[in-house]
């Protein structure tokens, strides 16, 4: 696995179920190796916007993600999991669409009091 990556994991949903999701892979964090992964959702109208992106089906990454409808990377739903937790790989986002997330990630990180 590889950041840009995503990957299939249980992610918990509202009702305590965790339920197979997709996950953007982020980074490794030490000292295991787990990831630093987001959900993605098909909600796209929960966007919020400046902070999560959208990855519609006419962006130049879209059919290289393997998502199979236009989806939303949600920043705010961050999980660290143990890669034997990840189900595989379903496709990855382009490198640019990785770094911005990584840096408004970064921003806001460095925003919080």
């Amino acid at each position: 696995m590889q950041a840009g990556e995503i990957a299939l994991v249980a992610l918990p949903q509202a009702d305590g179920v965790e339920k197979l999701r997709p996950a953007l892979l982020l980074c490794t964090l030490p000292p295991f190796d787990d990831w630093l992964a987001c959900g993605i959702s098909s909600q796209v109208h929960q966007a919020v916007p400046d902070f999560d992106e959208i990855v519609a089906s006419g962006d130049e990454d879209f059919a290289g993600s393997g998502l199979r409808v236009p989806s939303v990377i949600r920043l705010g739903f961050l999980g660290a999991f143990a890669g034997v937790r990840l189900e595989g790989s379903i496709g990855r986002i382009g490198e640019s669409r990785l770094r911005r997330l990584r840096d408004r990630l970064a921003r806001r990180l460095n925003s919080a009091s």
